[in-house]
C-alpha cells in the first residue's frame, strides 16, 4: 500500500516536489501540496548554510479508486482450450486454402487460451492498414474458438509479429511527441486508433512529470491527446 504522506526536500520548490512524485510514484495531479520551507523566505543567519526546500505531498482522496482495474486472466479447462484449438484448426485450414501456400499457422496454448501465430510470405496481406484487418481477424477467430464453448477462452492472433513491431514503434512514437510538447507548450493530437494501440501511449508516458495523456472522441474515431501537464 503506497504511503499516503511524504516530505520531499530539494534546493527549489519544482525540485522537492518532484523528487515526492517519484517516491510516490505519481503525477502532480494525483496529490496536494503543501509548501512547508519556501527557499524565499531564508533568514540573514541561515544565507550560508545549504538551500533546502520542503514540501508535503498528500495523496488525493479516492485516488486509489480512480487507478486503472487490471483483468486478471482465468484459468480454463484443459477440454475446453482443446475444444477451441480443434475449432480453430478448421476454420483456419479452410480459410488460408484460399490465400495460397506461402502461409502457415501454429497454435500455442497456455492455461487460459490461444494464441494463433500467422506467418508467411503473403501473410502481410492480413494485417491491414494500422492492423485493422487483423484486429478484424482475431475478433473472427475469437467466436469461432468460443463456439459452443461452456467456459470464455482467451484468444490472441498475431501476424508476422506485427504486435510486437508495432507496440515498439508507439513506444517511440509517444516519447518523440511528449519531447515536442514539452519542447513547444502546445498539445497534439494523435490519428485515430485501436484501444489497444492508445493503451500503449498511456502507459509509456503513464509516469511522466511534464506530460499527460488522455483520449478523446468516440470509437471508431477515437484519439490520444498529448499535452502539458
Amino acid at each position: 500500500m503506497p504511503k499516503e504522506s511524504i516530505i520531499a526536500e530539494g534546493k527549489t520548490t519544482n525540485e522537492a516536489i518532484e523528487n515526492g512524485l517519484k517516491e510516490l510514484k505519481v503525477s502532480k495531479n494525483m496529490v496536494d501540496i503543501k509548501i512547508l520551507e519556501n527557499e524565499d523566505k531564508r533568514s540573514f543567519f541561515s544565507i550560508l548554510a545549504p538551500r533546502v526546500v520542503k514540501v508535503e505531498l498528500t495523496l488525493k482522496e479516492n485516488i486509489h479508486e480512480k487507478a486503472p482495474i487490471k483483468k486478471e486472466r482465468k484459468p480454463v479447462t484443459q477440454e475446453a482450450i482443446l475444444q477451441a484449438e480443434n475449432n480453430v484448426n478448421v476454420f483456419l485450414k479452410q480459410f488460408l486454402e484460399k490465400m495460397g501456400n506461402d502461409i502457415t499457422y501454429k497454435i500455442n496454448k497456455d492455461e487460459c487460451g490461444i494464441e494463433v501465430i500467422i506467418e508467411g510470405k503473403e501473410a502481410g496481406n492480413l494485417i491491414g492498414y494500422r492492423g485493422e484487418t487483423l484486429y478484424a481477424m482475431q475478433s473472427i477467430i475469437s467466436a469461432v474458438a468460443n463456439k459452443n464453448a461452456t467456459e470464455k477462452i482467451r484468444v490472441l492472433v498475431d501476424i508476422e509479429n506485427y504486435k510486437e513491431k508495432r507496440e515498439k514503434a508507439l513506444e517511440d512514437l509517444a516519447i518523440k511527441l511528449s519531447k515536442t510538447v514539452e519542447r513547444t507548450k502546445k498539445p497534439i493530437t494523435l490519428e485515430p486508433m485501436q484501444a489497444y494501440e492508445r493503451k500503449i501511449i498511456h502507459t509509456t508516458l503513464q509516469d511522466s512529470l511534464k506530460v499527460k495523456t488522455e483520449s478523446i472522441g468516440e470509437e471508431p474515431r477515437r484519439r490520444v491527446v498529448i499535452s502539458l501537464k
